[in-house]
């Protein structure tokens, strides 16, 4: 980082999303800021300058050039403080942790959220298509340690952040991640040992009461 660069992520301490950012950052050793947005109260005038399309978080203001899409903003750490590189070098390998960080940005979120922002039968089938993503990653994952091989990298960094709203997900789901995909399971402990992740992941205690609020203020308690 060039002396003077200013770092700092419009960030929202419970979303996965914004969790990325952070490990990124962590994982090359970048100072950043963060300034929290309050998503009920009011989105700050600085959120909906730096991002007027989604007006979500999370935003990177570098040097105050505002980047946004979370998956995106992880591709410009990567390039922007080139050592330790996140993506694998071969064209192949990046063309790959693309189509996986693409595949959970599609079915994750959406598919533990049919689980939170439903009841009955609604939550049944969201249980199951959640499930059934997580079988896929697993098979993706195989019998490596991380997803891209030996090193924790891109692919570990999209999907990590998510499984601080788990606990919530198995609760109203009725249903264990260890015992429908235990290799994942371990996957998700072993990355909770390093100190990027350890440091920038929600309680998910705390991610499972906010869950609760949520419900009850959207009327589903």
């Amino acid at each position: 980082m060039s002396k003077g660069d200013k770092v700092v992520i419009l960030d929202f301490w419970a979303s996965p999303f914004c969790g990325r950012v952070k490990i990124a950052l962590e994982e090359k050793g970048v100072e950043y800021g963060q300034s929290e947005e309050d998503i009920f109260g009011g989105k700050s005038e600085l959120l909906l300058k730096s991002n007027p399309i989604h007006q979500k978080v999370p935003v990177l203001l570098h040097n105050d050039k505002p980047v946004v899409e979370s998956s995106i903003i992880v591709g410009y750490i990567d390039e922007t403080w080139p050592s330790n590189p996140l993506l694998p070098t071969c064209a192949y390998g990046r063309a790959q942790a693309k189509f996986w960080a693409d595949f959970i940005d599609k079915k994750v979120f959406e598919t533990g959220r049919s689980i939170w922002a439903n009841n009955g039968e609604e939550r049944e089938v969201g249980t199951r298509d959640f499930i059934e993503v997580l079988k896929q990653l697993e098979e993706a994952l195989g019998e490596k340690d991380y997803f891209g091989g030996d090193a924790f990298g891109f692919v570990d960094i999209i999907a990590i952040p998510h499984t601080a709203w788990f606990l919530a997900y198995e609760r109203l789901g009725g249903f264990k991640v260890e015992e429908q995909t235990p290799k994942l399971s371990a996957w998700i402990k072993r990355s909770l040992q390093r100190k990027s992740v350890a440091k920038v992941l929600p309680d998910p205690e705390k991610v499972y009461q906010f869950v609760l609020h949520f419900r009850k203020m959207e009327g589903l308690d």
